[in-house]
């Protein structure tokens, strides 16, 4: 960026420019990032630099603006810069303390929802329990959707959940209070061995050790390894969920995971190998990868 007097530098002229600046570097989608970090560094909604276009920049808001030119060009991600992302017509708080939310995470949500619409008007309220919840993104995205059930999320890191309890607080407000519960653990170890719930739902670590150094600098330089990897061969949270989800489901119970888009044919081999499982379906995205596996529990 020139040493020009900051009257030079208009809207429009600075998102051009950072848009080349991107390019240059490699940065994804470089014109939707420059003006979500700029509508971020000036405190507007990004609608409105197309209202502002001619409007110059001051040298506050051009030195402010260059710190997060400069944070993105070394990799770290645009949500993590801007503190939140879009999920499920939701935007969440994040920090490097959690995954930052997919599009691909929507599928079983939406998966979910179908099974919490069953009957909902015929009966008692569901339980719902997700583990490893991170951000919050899909118990919070469940319980705003489907407010008529009981909902619970644990997950091993105390700072992630104190973001899940800040988006559910800002996103449900009326739900958090009797209606959605937060819990320290990992995987089933904060419940009790009596606990029993309608729908269990998690998307846990399912990269393999040896292919995290192959993911882009984004992800591996910034995202929490331990929302990512998933042992030496990607499954390892996968066994661990399938060997104490049953224990934990009433019978005719579901449980939701995502996993990886070729992991189908070994999470169907462990499902197997337990008797407590009459049936197992695989769910495509939006790409046509599988992407969750739909698995529900045995009449006890």
């Amino acid at each position: 960026m020139s040493k020009n007097n900051s009257n030079d530098w208009t809207i429009n002229k600075i998102l051009s420019w950072t848009e080349f600046y991107f390019k240059d570097h490699s940065i994804d989608s470089p014109r939707l990032t420059a003006q979500m970090l700029l509508a971020h560094s000036l405190g507007i909604k990004r609608l409105d630099l197309y209202l502002q276009y001619d409007r110059p920049l001051q040298k506050n808001e051009l030195s402010d603006f260059k710190v997060l030119i400069k944070r993105r060009i070394q990799n770290e991600p645009a949500a993590y810069i801007i503190g939140e992302k879009g999920f499920f017509e939701s935007n969440f708080k994040v920090a490097g303390d959690v995954l930052i939310p997919r599009p691909d995470t929507e599928t079983i949500v939406e998966e979910a929802l179908k099974i919490l619409n069953i009957g909902k008007d015929s009966g008692s309220p569901k339980t719902v329990l997700e583990l490893g919840t991170g951000s919050g993104a899909i118990i919070v995205s469940l319980a705003k959707a489907a407010p008529g059930h009981l909902y619970f999320a644990s997950d091993i890191s105390v700072r992630a959940l104190a973001i899940a309890k800040k988006n559910a607080e800002k996103i449900v407000p009326k739900i958090i209070s009797d209606k959605i519960c937060f819990c320290a653990g990992d995987w089933f170890s904060s419940l009790r061995k009596t606990s029993r719930f309608d729908l269990i739902v998690s998307n846990p670590p399912y990269i393999p050790t040896s292919d995290i150094q192959t993911l882009q600098p984004e992800i591996k330089q910034f995202e929490p390894m331990l929302a990512l990897d998933g042992g030496r061969d990607g499954l390892a949270c996968l066994r661990s969920i399938l060997d104490g989800a049953h224990r934990h489901l009433v019978p005719e119970g579901m449980l939701l995971l995502e996993m990886g888009f070729d992991q189908k044919e070994e999470i169907r081999n462990i499902s197997n190998r337990y008797p407590q499982y009459q049936s197992i379906e695989f769910i495509r995205d939006l790409a046509g990868h599988n992407r969750v596996v739909l698995i529900k529990k045995s009449i006890d």
